[in-house]
């Protein structure tokens, strides 16, 4: 059987786990067009590289601590 790290797309709720964040914020990321989806068939699938461009897109964000420095 596969692990969901060696998936190439993940179930709302496996990519709400792999950032380690509710199903509901990730439904919330997903509608504001934050983590892009697709579908296939009638399912929703995020793919893996949709949740590492979320989070570069986090880090490329400014922060209130990089003003403070």
């Amino acid at each position: 059987m596969t692990s969901p790290d060696n998936r190439v797309v993940l179930t709302i709720e496996q990519a709400a786990e792999r950032l380690g964040i509710g199903r509901t914020t990730m439904y919330a990321l997903i509608k504001a067009g934050q983590i892009r989806t697709v579908t296939i068939g009638r399912l929703r699938r995020i793919p893996t590289f949709c949740l590492d461009e979320y989070v570069r897109n986090l880090l490329a964000e400014p922060t209130h601590l990089d003003n403070a420095a």
